[in-house]
């Protein structure tokens, strides 16, 4: 139980960093292609510099070095998306999106783990779809963010799925090295075929210490303590807390950048349906099972 209790509290601090990833990629000027090249490949060097320190071996055999690298690819993916999303609509939209993580969870941990799927989260996640479609109805000029914010979402889904497999054979920071490493590798190619590389990649000081921020705290520290506590909590409760992500962000976007943040009333309405279905969801599920 204080494991879990734990583990809880830990995945609330992690969300809350991971909140603020939205404000520094507002911040910062460069692409999102290029923002997340810069990000991954200080997180793996911070990382890899923290295990020589504490002694800590990244070593992996070849197969499941592979596949933690192949799911790196999904996470550099998820994360063009997400800081693509911000800067074709805003932070406040993307966020919201990206509680649609609940929905697509709900719908493809059950595949994956071959389970029977359970009707309830079915409910909350069409909730959710009415939620997004509040949203799709009122803010039109910003489809491109909205669709390039539920991509990231099912992105983000799909390898959080994937890691609470992986987080039962191998540790966090084995994982967070190789996925990080399978990231930047795959960004790397694509710059390097679109001649990305070749560009200027001049930056002012002040994206060179949101991207240190970025690449330490918000993704190498907090990335390590978003997969450990998969050790204890499922997949789909991961999601769920991390669905306050938009919560924090929100509040804080207002904070930093005040009436470019302010959407109409269908938005906010749209984002209490999807934030209400979520909250409401492990009061339901208790419920469920003392009536079972």
């Amino acid at each position: 139980m204080a494991s879990l209790q734990k583990s809880i509290i830990t995945l609330h601090i992690t969300v809350m960093v991971w909140g603020f990833t939205g404000i520094l990629g507002a911040l910062i000027s460069v692409n999102e292609y290029q923002l997340v090249w810069y990000r991954v490949g200080i997180a793996a060097v911070s990382l890899a510099i923290f295990c020589k320190i504490k002694n800590i071996s990244l070593k992996a055999d070849f197969m499941p070095t592979l596949k933690l690298l192949g799911t790196g690819l999904l996470l550099g993916l998820h994360w063009i998306l997400f800081f693509g999303a911000i800067k074709a609509s805003n932070i406040s939209i993307t966020m919201v999106c990206l509680s649609s993580l609940t929905l697509f969870t709900s719908i493809l941990e059950p595949i994956f783990n071959r389970v029977k799927v359970s009707k309830l989260e079915v409910l909350i996640g069409m909730v959710i779809i009415f939620g997004i479609y509040l949203i799709f109805q009122f803010e039109s000029q910003y489809t491109k963010g909205i669709l390039m914010g539920l991509s990231s979402a099912l992105i983000a889904s799909l390898f959080t799925i994937i890691n609470g497999k992986q987080i039962k054979k191998r540790s966090a920071i084995v994982i967070s090295f190789y996925e990080l490493l399978g990231a930047f590798g795959g960004v790397s190619l694509y710059l390097l075929c679109s001649k990305g590389l070749q560009q200027n990649f001049y930056l002012p000081a002040s994206d060179i210490i949101y991207l240190l921020i970025l690449g330490t705290l918000c993704t190498s520290v907090a990335y390590v303590y978003g997969v450990q506590v998969m050790q204890h909590l499922s997949a789909f409760r991961v999601v769920l807390i991390t669905n306050l992500e938009p919560v924090y962000a929100v509040l804080m976007a207002l904070l930093f950048f005040g009436k470019t943040e302010q959407m109409s009333h269908q938005f906010y309405i749209g984002a209490l349906i999807i934030l209400t279905s979520i909250f409401t969801y492990p009061a339901l599920k208790a419920k469920q099972k003392l009536s079972n």
